[in-house]
C-alpha cells in the first residue's frame, strides 16, 4: 500500500497505487434543497447510455429517497456496517480530521475468504431490482417503523422527513473500483480525471462492483464486462453536435428541471490539491463558502461529487453522510451572503461548462432577519464565462416577473 494525501480526511491514508493526479478534475455540486425527485436526469442518462440489452438494470444516474431508499438497496448502510465491524467504535472525526479507517485501510485487517485490496461487497440480484424502492417514504416515528408522525413538522427540522439524493459516479480521486481491478482495466483520464473502464482489458471479475462503495460500477451480463458512468466525456471535450466546440455539461446535468445541478472542471496541482481559482463556481462553493460537501468522505475515495445538504433533515443524519462540515454549510446556506446568493443563480442557466463568474453589484432590494441573523438582498448581476473567456450568459439575483397580456383564450 502507498501513502497518499486525502484533503477531505485531513490526513494521509493507504491506497494500493502511488499518488498521481490529472491536470483538471471533473466535479459537480448538487443542491439537495431543490431536488423534486422528478427522475428527469435519470431518464436522460438512461435514454442516452443504458437502453441496450444487458443494461436493463443499469441506472448510472439515479435519485433515491433517503432515509429508506437506495440503489442498490441499502448500499450505504451495508458499507458503513462493514467499516464499523472492521474498526468498532473508531469511525470518528476529530474536528476536520478523520480518525477512523477508510475502505482501503479496513481491507488490510479484514479477515475474509480471500485477501482484498478494498473493503466491499457484491450486491445480490434482488438488491439491483428496485431503483425506486421506498420513493417518497418519510422516516417513521421513533421506535415505530413505517408509521407516520401525525404531529406535523416544523423547519428547520421535520419530525417526519425525507429527501431526494441524486447520484452519479463521483469520479473519485482515489477510486475504489480502480484500486480493486486485477486487470488494471480502470483508469483516470489525465486531462479531466474522468474514471473509465477499458472494455478490451476488462474480464468481468466484478472486483470493481464489490469495491466501489457507491455501487456505480455495474456488470453487464450480455457482454460479460463491467460498465459505468463516463461523465458524457464527448460533451466535456466539446465534440457534441450542439456544443459548437465549447465544453458542455453532461446529459443528466442539462436536463435537470429542479435546477439542482452545477458541473465543471477544477484545476488540480501536482500534490492533488485544488489550485486556487477564486471565481470558479465549484471552487467557491467547496473551498470558499464551504457549503458543498462530499458524499461519505469517510470511505476514503475523495469523491468529486459535492452536495449542499437539505436544511430540514436532522443534523446527526447529515453528518454521518457528509462529514463534520454540515453545521457550517447549512448555517451559511440558510442565511446566504451577497456572493453566495449570486452564485446560486448560475445553476441550470446554460448547457456550457462555467469556468469563471463575475459579479456586478446592483441596488439593495430587500432586508429582513432570518433565523435571528440579518439578511440583505441585492439585485446583483452575475456573468458566466466559458473556457475561452467568452460570455455564456448573465442573470440577476432578483428574477424577472412577467405578466402575460390578457389577449389569449386561456388567460386568467
Amino acid at each position: 500500500m502507498s501513502q497518499v494525501y486525502n484533503w477531505q480526511l485531513g490526513r494521509a491514508m493507504s491506497y494500493p497505487h502511488p499518488e498521481a493526479h490529472p491536470k483538471w478534475q471533473f466535479a459537480f455540486c448538487f443542491n439537495l434543497n431543490r431536488c423534486i425527485g422528478c427522475q428527469t436526469c435519470t431518464m436522460a442518462c438512461k435514454s442516452t447510455w443504458t437502453f441496450s440489452k444487458g443494461q436493463e438494470y443499469m441506472w448510472w444516474n439515479n435519485v433515491e429517497t433517503k432515509p429508506y431508499g437506495g440503489y442498490p438497496q441499502s448500499w450505504d448502510v451495508k458499507i458503513l456496517k462493514l467499516l464499523e465491524e472492521a474498526n468498532p467504535g473508531g469511525q470518528k472525526w476529530n474536528n476536520s480530521i478523520y480518525e477512523g479507517k477508510t475502505i482501503f485501510e479496513a481491507a488490510e485487517t479484514h479477515i475474509g475468504s480471500e485477501p482484498e485490496r478494498v473493503l466491499g461487497y457484491l450486491p445480490t440480484d434482488e438488491e439491483w431490482r428496485f431503483p425506486n424502492i421506498y420513493e417518497d417514504s418519510a422516516v417513521s416515528k421513533k421506535g415505530r417503523p413505517m408509521v407516520f408522525d401525525k404531529k406535523g413538522a416544523s423547519l428547520p427540522e421535520h419530525k417526519t422527513w425525507f429527501f431526494y439524493l441524486a447520484r452519479i459516479c463521483n469520479h473519485c480521486t482515489y477510486p475504489g473500483c480502480l484500486a480493486a481491478c486485477p486487470r488494471n482495466a480502470i483508469y483516470k483520464r489525465p486531462e479531466d480525471g474522468v474514471v473509465l473502464i477499458d472494455q478490451e482489458r476488462c474480464r468481468g471479475y466484478r472486483k470493481c462492483v464489490a469495491a466501489c462503495p457507491y455501487k456505480k460500477s455495474m456488470y453487464r451480463p450480455s457482454t460479460r464486462v463491467t460498465e459505468k458512468c463516463i461523465a458524457c466525456y464527448p460533451r466535456l471535450e466539446g465534440k457534441d453536435p450542439q456544443s459548437e466546440g465549447r465544453p458542455m455539461e453532461t446529459r443528466c446535468m442539462t436536463s435537470c428541471i429542479g435546477q439542482i445541478r452545477l458541473q465543471g472542471l477544477v484545476k488540480i496541482a501536482k500534490d492533488g490539491s485544488w489550485v486556487e481559482d477564486r471565481y470558479n463556481p465549484l471552487y467557491y462553493l467547496a473551498k470558499v463558502a464551504k457549503v458543498a460537501l462530499p458524499l461519505y468522505p469517510q470511505f476514503g475515495t475523495e469523491p468529486n461529487g459535492y452536495y449542499i445538504p437539505p436544511r430540514w433533515v436532522p443534523r446527526n443524519y447529515l453528518k454521518q453522510m457528509f462529514g463534520p462540515g454540515v453545521d457550517h454549510a447549512l448555517d451559511t446556506y440558510m442565511v446566504p451572503d451577497r456572493e453566495l446568493l449570486a452564485v446560486l443563480q448560475l445553476y441550470r442557466r446554460a448547457k456550457e461548462i462555467i469556468y469563471r463568474y463575475e459579479i456586478k453589484e446592483g441596488p439593495k432590494v430587500f432586508e429582513t432577519e432570518i433565523h435571528g441573523k440579518p439578511f440583505t438582498m441585492y439585485n446583483d448581476t452575475i456573468i458566466a464565462y466559458d473556457k475561452a473567456e467568452r460570455e455564456i450568459f448573465r442573470t440577476q439575483v432578483e428574477e424577472p416577473f412577467y405578466v402575460r397580456p390578457n389577449i389569449h383564450q386561456n388567460s386568467i
